[in-house]
């Protein structure tokens, strides 16, 4: 008989399911679909009460996960395969890499990695024979302690997958960051359906993994449809119904018995050559890698010298400000819009990327022409990654931003404040910008010089008035003028003294708004009487 427990019922037995084994692995292998070996397994929890039979993991896990219990579950699943894998081992049985899940519950409340080596040690298994799988949902809001977490599984040995790619919001910005060896891609996300757009998303997948020099292995497999067709698209490795379901210790073992076996290898021989063809597809690269990223975005390749843009999103054309088609940009020569200087930047950059193989980023200035825009000289923020190579050619992803506002506006801050600094050492006058919300008060270099002022006050007025630039009997005038700037008053002007020797000033203030009539920033200055 076979019941649903309830969460009550899961809970009270959870402990008794632990300790006498009713929380068990069973196992599925994986195959080569093209020589028909295996090259390894995944270890699936499955929990088989005494009295209410099989539960399925989609009602038991998320219960143990909401109890802080699915850690217990997880550990037994790594002893359970250690412990398989030694008596596989004393018996001189061909053993191949098991899997074994780990869920986000381990690595957060727990020394999971600690734990795992320990009992690894205890059966004296050999690191290559274990693999630990994450899920992409599982490092979304802890990707610095997820990383951190695989560094460390890498530092000593293990083998690192990605489980269910692609089923979760984020997979290309969790690829990115998190330095996995192997990608899983769940056929289930697509409903099984490899033909149309599901077919053209997947075959991006394994292009991609082929730049990253990742091997895919592809779950969910039951027919030979769907088999053949990945193996079509160079994925050949594959985990499903259509070579075996899960089974239990006993039946797993006398399959692998049988088997012939093969290791797992890296795609990087299959990309020889870069076929810029398979980026025109707009639905290709446009799916997978442009709309996963805020921004403008491309792909291009370079070698030596010779630069060829793959692949553009709108957003890229925009950014630039450009009304031309993506296809007529790649198809341009890229160099011509490059200025010298910034041509020999922008190539030391991508060198700088290639032997970092870490993110470098440039700021380079460009003239673009365009028909209805004319020319136009603008400065153009690079962050340059390499997703690939083959031989001397490299396959670069750009993301970009044009900062030319954010350059010409330093210019012009910087011009208007030279030329300040001028006039008002021709016309004797301090000057101040007050910041009405947080206090803080940025004298001028005047004022500075003159007056000994930092170059930042805080509470201000307070500590002008405490230091006798201001006279204590206009003191608590003073910080009213500042309770009416607070207030929203347009301008302020009167004449006092300044400074010990009591020197006769007009102060002036005048008041900047926002949008919304909140007063924001208040301007002071300072003029002495002749």
């Amino acid at each position: 008989m076979q019941r649903r427990m309830t969460t009550e019922e899961l809970l009270v037995s959870f402990d008794d399911a632990i300790k006498h084994g009713h929380i068990f692995a069973y196992y599925q292998p994986q195959f080569n679909h093209s020589t028909g070996r295996m090259t390894g397994a995944e270890a699936l929890m499955r929990w088989v009460d005494p009295e209410a039979g099989m539960q399925y993991p989609s009602d038991f896990i998320p219960v143990l996960e909401e109890n802080d219990l699915l850690y217990f579950a997880d550990i037994q699943m790594v002893e359970m395969t250690c412990r398989f894998l030694r008596q596989c081992i004393d018996d001189d049985i061909p053993v191949i890499p098991i899997s074994f899940n780990m869920s986000r519950n381990d690595i957060f409340k727990h020394e999971y990695v600690e734990d795992v080596e320990n009992i690894r040690k205890k059966y004296d298994i050999p690191v290559k024979y274990l693999r630990v799988e994450i899920t992409e949902t599982s490092a979304i809001g802890g990707m610095e302690l997820m990383s951190s977490v695989i560094g460390r599984f890498h530092e000593l040995g293990y083998i690192v997958e990605m489980d269910d790619f692609g089923s979760g919001y984020s997979s290309l910005n969790i690829l990115k960051d998190l330095d996995v060896d192997i990608i899983k891609l769940d056929l289930n996300f697509l409903n099984g359906n490899v033909s149309g757009r599901g077919g053209i998303i997947i075959r991006s997948v394994v292009q991609m993994a082929k730049w990253l020099r990742t091997p895919i292995i592809v779950e969910g497999v039951e027919t030979i449809e769907q088999a053949d067709f990945m193996k079509s698209i160079g994925c050949y490795y594959i985990q499903g119904y259509l070579y075996s379901k899960p089974l239990p210790e006993e039946e797993f073992l006398e399959k692998m018995s049988l088997a012939h076996h093969e290791p797992t290898k890296s795609p990087i021989d299959l990309l020889k050559t870069f076929n810029a063809d398979n980026f025109w597809d707009p639905n290709s690269l446009e799916t997978l890698i442009f709309n996963n990223f805020v921004g403008g975005a491309a792909v291009f390749s370079y070698n030596e010298g010779r630069l060829e843009f793959i692949r553009v999103n709108r957003k890229y054309i925009e950014e630039i400000g450009m009304n031309i088609s993506e296809r007529d940009f790649i198809e341009s020569n890229p160099w011509k819009y490059f200025e010298t200087d910034g041509k020999k930047l922008f190539i030391d950059t991508i060198k700088k990327a290639i032997d970092s193989a870490e993110e470098e980023t440039c700021e380079v200035w460009m003239t673009l022409t365009s028909d209805c825009c004319g020319t136009d000289r603008m400065c153009i923020r690079y962050h340059l990654r390499v997703i690939g190579n083959a031989g001397d050619e490299y396959l670069i992803y750009s993301i970009i931003s044009n900062i030319t506002a954010e350059k010409k506006s330093y210019r012009d801050l910087y011009e208007s404040e030279r030329k300040f600094a001028f006039a008002s050492e021709h016309t004797n006058t301090y000057a101040w910008e007050y910041t009405i919300a947080t206090k803080e008060m940025r004298p001028c270099f005047r004022c500075m010089r003159d007056l000994g002022l930092p170059p930042l006050i805080r509470n201000y007025p307070e500590p002008v008035i405490e230091s006798g630039l201001f006279q204590p009997d206009y003191a608590e005038m003073y910080r009213e003028w500042h309770r009416q700037l607070a207030a929203g008053i347009g301008s302020l002007e009167a004449v006092m003294p300044l400074t010990a020797a009591r020197i006769m000033f007009k102060v002036k203030y005048t008041t900047e708004f926002d949008e919304n009539g909140v007063p924001v920033r208040a301007y002071g200055s300072a003029t002495p009487l002749q």
